[in-house]
């Protein structure tokens, strides 16, 4: 075998570490959009090499969570207003296709899964697990995609999934959209073990633009 083909296990599992580290942190909002970030200081917290840093920085600007501004550095991705309408547009469009397929293709033990994950969002305090609110929705998330049936859809939204956290963050943090998102979601869950694909399916994409609102309304506070 060539031996140029071999990779440093170790300096990969740094990497990866360190890239999941500053992602998680992006995610959970401890940077926060349009935030600059000192390369130095973010190599003496995180206890890693430049080199390594950077090409930490540079997947991440891959997934469009950071921005690296040319002669200033890097810095957290802001997401303007027609990005967030777009994001949402297309997000709309496949979680729509997504409750379509669920509510025609998942298993009685996805359909279940769901139903106990939307209970377990029920059961939180949000004003004390807001963090905890936004796992369990993106594990929501991720049962839905499982059993919906269509992989193209379900890689899509995959993809769109880092920067759908950010706005998460955002609109969840508007009064009163837990208990409206609650309610929203738990109609999807009914409509999805009544088997009606069509009602999922808009139910899906008025959850989305509902959503879409909210984050547009704290971008004009």
């Amino acid at each position: 075998m060539n031996p140029t083909l071999r990779v440093p296990r170790e300096e990969t599992s740094l990497r990866q570490r360190t890239t999941q580290t500053l992602r998680t942190a992006i995610l959970d909002g401890v940077f926060a959009p349009g935030q600059k970030l000192s390369e130095r200081e973010l190599c003496e917290s995180l206890d890693v090499s430049r080199s390594c840093l950077r090409e930490s920085l540079q997947h991440l600007q891959a997934e469009g969570l950071i921005t690296i501004v040319p002669h200033k550095g890097p810095e957290v991705t802001s997401i303007s207003a027609s990005e967030v309408r777009d994001i949402y547009a297309v997000r709309a469009s496949l979680e729509s296709l997504a409750g379509r397929g669920f509510a025609e293709h998942a298993t009685p033990a996805q359909r279940a899964a769901l139903r106990a994950k939307l209970t377990e969002l029920q059961a939180l305090d949000p004003q004390q697990d807001r963090a905890a609110v936004l796992t369990l929705k993106n594990q929501f998330y991720d049962i839905l995609l499982e059993g919906c049936g269509n992989l193209v859809a379900g890689q899509m939204l995959k993809q769109l999934n880092n920067r759908v956290t950010v706005l998460r963050r955002i609109s969840m943090a508007q009064p009163g959209r837990l208990p409206r998102t609650l309610r929203e979601i738990g109609a999807i869950v009914d409509a999805i073990e009544a088997r009606d694909a069509d009602a999922a399916a808009r139910l899906c994409e008025e959850h989305v633009r509902h959503a879409a609102e909210s984050v547009m309304q704290s971008m004009h506070a």
